[in-house]
C-alpha cells in the first residue's frame, strides 16, 4: 500500500517533479532512493502568509510498488430506446445529468432544449457581442449546456451535503475533462474546453436511445387533473409523459410566468444584485500574492473571495474570474446583464468579479402586484434601466471604481474586456438606491482589506443580476415532485435548488432517481 502524506511546499517545488520527490522524502523521513513515484491527490494554495505555500496530499510509492493510473470509466448504460419516457425541459447541467441518471435507471430521457446545440450557439454569441442582437432562445444562458458552458465552467461547490460531488467530477473526466479537476481544490474546466465535453454527453445520451431535441421551446405543461401528462411546444407539438423534469435554469422567465398563469404554485425568492468589476490581473496577483513582482512562474492567476457587511446587508464577490473577460448575458432585447468567464488557461490580462448585495423580500414591495413574480420583475426593471442608460444597445453603463465610490461621473471609461463596449454613466441612475449605497460602502471595505483594490483603473459594469433564480418552485422534500402536481419535478438553479454546475448536476441526478422509484 502506498504511503499517504500531507505537506506544504513552495510553489517552485510543487511544479518540479524532482524537487517535489526530494521534499517528500525529507518530510516523510525517507531517503530519495526509498521513493519511486509521488502522485498528487489534492492541491490547494495557501496565500495567507507572505511566504506562499502549496498544500498537497500525495501518495508515495516505493521501488517495486506498482502504480496503476486509475482510468475512470462510464457506467454500463443500457439501451433505453423502448423504455418508459421521461421529459426533461432544458439541456443545462441539471438536465444532462438527469438524462444520464435516467438511462442508468433504465428510463428514456427526452430532452427538449429551447436553444441550439453547443457549437451552433456561437454565432448567436457573436451576434450579441458584435451586433448587439439578442436571440431569446440562443444566448449565453440558453442553449445546450446551459449558462455554465460559455460562462466559465467553475466546478467548485460547497454542496457536498447535497450529494456526491466526486461522482460528478469523475463523470466529467470520463466524458473528456482534464483529470486535474479531481486534484485541484477549486476545479475549473474553462469555456474553451466545455463544449466538447457537453457534446460528448449528448452523443452518449442519443447512443443509448435517449432523445435530445433542439430549437424546441416548451410553452405549456399539460395536466390531467393534478397529474402531468406531457408538454406542448411553441410549434404546437405535444410530447406525452407522466413525468417531467423542469430544468430550465434561472433565466427562463416565460416558464415562471407559465406556471403562475396555470395556478401551479411558485414563490418569490430573494437573490443578490450588483455590478461586475474588472481589474488588471497583474494588480490582483500583486494584492493576493503580496509581492510587487506579481505571481512569478509557478503560481496561477490569483482569484479573490471577499464578504463584508454594510448597512446590515451582505456584500460579496460572486463568480470571480481570474484571467477572464466580461460577457453580455441578456436573454431578451431591452436589458443589460453581465457575467464573467475564463478560458482553461486563465491567460487573459484582466480579471473580473460580480460584486453583489443580498436582497430581501421587503425590497420587492414596489412590485407586490406581481405576486410570486415580484422579485423577477424587480430584477427585470433594473436590467431594463441599465439598457436605457447604456444607450439602448448592449453597451454596458459603466463607471471607474473610485468614481463609483465617490459618486463622481467618470470623464471616460478605459477599454475593458466587455466586447459590446461601455457608456460612461453615474450608476446611481441605474441601481436601486440601497444597492448603490451598500456597494459604495462595500468597495471601501474591500479597499481596506485588499490594498490597491480601490483604484480608478478598475471599471464597474452594470448589471450583475442573474446570481440565482428570483423564483422558487416548491417541491415535496421526500419525492421531489411539485407540492401540487404529481410527476412534475422542479430541478436545479431555475427551481431554486442549486447554484452552479456541480450542484445543478447533483440535483438533476436526484430528481431522475426519484422518477425511477416513483413511476
Amino acid at each position: 500500500m502506498p504511503l499517504v502524506l500531507q505537506l506544504q511546499v513552495l510553489p517552485e517545488v510543487a511544479a518540479d517533479e524532482a524537487l517535489l520527490k526530494q521534499e517528500v522524502a525529507t518530510q516523510a523521513g525517507l531517503s530519495p532512493g526509498d521513493i519511486d513515484r509521488v502522485v498528487v491527490l489534492k492541491r490547494s494554495i495557501d496565500a495567507r502568509q507572505r511566504l506562499i505555500k502549496i498544500n498537497l496530499k500525495v501518495e508515495i510509492y516505493a521501488p517495486g510498488e506498482t502504480y496503476i493510473p486509475g482510468k475512470i470509466e462510464l457506467p454500463d448504460y443500457p439501451d433505453v430506446r423502448h423504455a418508459r419516457p421521461v421529459i426533461i425541459v432544458g439541456a443545462g447541467p441539471a438536465g444532462l445529468f438527469a438524462a444520464l441518471k435516467l438511462i442508468e435507471s433504465g428510463l428514456k430521457p427526452v430532452i427538449l432544449e429551447r436553444g441550439k446545440d453547443v457549437r451552433s450557439r456561437r454565432q448567436d454569441l457573436r451576434a450579441i457581442n458584435i451586433h448587439h442582437i439578442v436571440d431569446e432562445d440562443s444566448n449565453y444562458c440558453f442553449g445546450e449546456g446551459g449558462a455554465g458552458t460559455y460562462s466559465d465552467g467553475k466546478l467548485y461547490t460547497r454542496s457536498t451535503k447535497r450529494g456526491d460531488v466526486q461522482r460528478i467530477l469523475e463523470l466529467l473526466v470520463a466524458f473528456g475533462a482534464d483529470p486535474v479537476i479531481l486534484v485541484e481544490a477549486h476545479p475549473h474546466i474553462g469555456t474553451n474546453k466545455l463544449p466538447a465535453i457537453i457534446a460528448a454527453i449528448r452523443e452518449r445520451i442519443i447512443a443509448q436511445g435517449g432523445a435530445v431535441i433542439f430549437n424546441t421551446r416548451v410553452t405549456d405543461i399539460l395536466l390531467s387533473g393534478q397529474q402531468v401528462s406531457g408538454v406542448k411546444t411553441l410549434s404546437g407539438d405535444i410530447f406525452e409523459a407522466k413525468q417531467v423534469i423542469l430544468a430550465t435554469g434561472h433565466s427562463a422567465r416565460d416558464i415562471f410566468e407559465l406556471l403562475h398563469r396555470k395556478g401551479i404554485l411558485i414563490e418569490s425568492k430573494p437573490f443578490a444584485l450588483g455590478v461586475r468589476v474588472e481589474h488588471s490581473q497583474a494588480l490582483i496577483d500583486r494584492i493576493q500574492y503580496k509581492c510587487a513582482s506579481g505571481r512569478g512562474d509557478f503560481l496561477p492567476p490569483a482569484p479573490y473571495s471577499i464578504v463584508r457587511q454594510q448597512q446590515g446587508r451582505g456584500v460579496y464577490s460572486f463568480c470571480m474570474c481570474p484571467g477572464g473577460v466580461i460577457a453580455p448575458c441578456a436573454t431578451a432585447p431591452g436589458e443589460i446583464v453581465t457575467n464573467g468567464w475564463s478560458p482553461s488557461k486563465r491567460d487573459q490580462p484582466t480579471s473580473n468579479s460580480g460584486i453583489v448585495v443580498e436582497l430581501r423580500q421587503e425590497d420587492f414591495k414596489p412590485f407586490a402586484r406581481f405576486g410570486p413574480l415580484a422579485a423577477m420583475e424587480f430584477q427585470r426593471s433594473v436590467e431594463h434601466r441599465a439598457w436605457e442608460q447604456g444607450g439602448k444597445t448592449q453597451r454596458a453603463p459603466a463607471q471607474r471604481l473610485a468614481d463609483f465610490v465617490h459618486g463622481k461621473m467618470s470623464s471616460d471609461i478605459p477599454e475593458t474586456s466587455y466586447k459590446p463596449g461601455t457608456t460612461a454613466v453615474r450608476l446611481d441612475t441605474v441601481l436601486p438606491k440601497l444597492v448603490y449605497q451598500v456597494l459604495q460602502g462595500g468597495f471601501k471595505q474591500f479597499g481596506d482589506a485588499m490594498k490597491g483594490y480601490l483604484t480608478n483603473e478598475a471599471v464597474v459594469h452594470a448589471t450583475e443580476s442573474r446570481t440565482s433564480s428570483p423564483v422558487r418552485i416548491p417541491r415535496n422534500p421526500q419525492t421531489l415532485e411539485h407540492v401540487q402536481v404529481k410527476g412534475l419535478y422542479p430541478c436545479g438553479e431555475g427551481a431554486g435548488y442549486a447554484g452552479g454546475i456541480i450542484s445543478a448536476a447533483i440535483d438533476g441526478e436526484k430528481c431522475a432517481a426519484m422518477c425511477a422509484v416513483h413511476p
